[in-house]
């Protein structure tokens, strides 16, 4: 069983509070952002379940501060892209101190993520597979992107949110963050919730309702005020087919094996 009270012991010069809150925990799930905005975290990450989650050890957030190792007394962070052409490019000599700073607390199977449009799309399966590993060190990118030396020496992996480009990678990694947080032991209240959520079967959810049993003329469907689990059970199954083939026919086809 894991210990998420627990504070990991490594050596150091630097003297360390017995009550500091964000002293890495022992045996518990870690997300790493290296990015330009420190402040923007950890956002939405801090409210609802996810931050009580945090707040009760069962992960946890820290930040590293890609403007921390700049170069010059400006804290330079980019350069013009090498051939030519519009914007900046996160240089590799700051890029890659920053991952080697955060990955140095890396233990076990620690994934590094670039926010990238041309990366692979996040899903549910990704999510579920990172709520497996240790931890995850997560790389925001700005501006043009990041030098490709760095991505190659790292090992990273390119991940996007969907087929649009954003200002930064900042809103993305809370988005992957909170995916993966849910699925982690003790999160939700209710395990099964995880379980027939869309996406988790490979199909969208079906229809969800609650009281009133009538609101504006519309009445919940009988077979859920049935008591007949059987029934309500392909009841949902038939509509989570139905809605799954009419407003998703890739997920449809993927479904079928098609």
């Amino acid at each position: 069983m894991k210990s998420h009270g627990r504070k990991s012991i490594r050596a150091t010069l630097k003297p360390s509070s017995l009550m500091d809150e964000t002293a890495p925990l022992a045996g518990v799930w870690q997300a790493r952002v290296i990015t330009l905005f420190p402040a923007a975290f950890p956002g939405v990450l801090g409210e609802s379940l996810t931050g009580r989650a945090m707040k009760d050890g069962l992960w946890q957030l820290h930040t590293h501060d890609l403007r921390e190792h700049g170069l010059t007394k400006h804290r330079n962070v980019d350069d013009t892209p090498a051939g030519g052409g519009a914007g900046m490019v996160l240089r590799a000599d700051v890029v890659g101190p920053a991952i080697a700073e955060a990955q140095s607390h890396a233990r076990g199977r620690w994934p590094i993520l670039y926010m990238s449009p041309r990366g692979r799309r996040f899903d549910q399966a990704m999510a579920r597979d990172l709520a497996r590993c240790d931890g995850v060190t997560m790389l925001c990118g700005r501006f043009e992107g990041v030098d490709e030396r760095v991505l190659e020496a790292f090992g990273i992996t390119e991940v996007s949110l969907g087929d649009f480009v954003m200002t930064g990678g900042e809103l993305a990694a809370q988005a992957m963050i909170d995916a993966t947080v849910r699925l982690l032991p003790g999160v939700l209240g209710n395990a099964e919730s995880a379980v027939d959520e869309s996406h988790s079967a490979g199909l969208l959810e079906h229809p969800q309702y609650t009281k009133p049993a009538e609101w504006q003329g519309r009445t919940i469907p009988e077979v859920l005020m049935s008591g007949n689990h059987a029934k309500i059970a392909e009841w949902r199954r038939e509509m989570s087919e139905k809605i799954t083939a009419e407003r998703r026919p890739d997920l449809w086809a993927r479904h079928k094996g098609e």
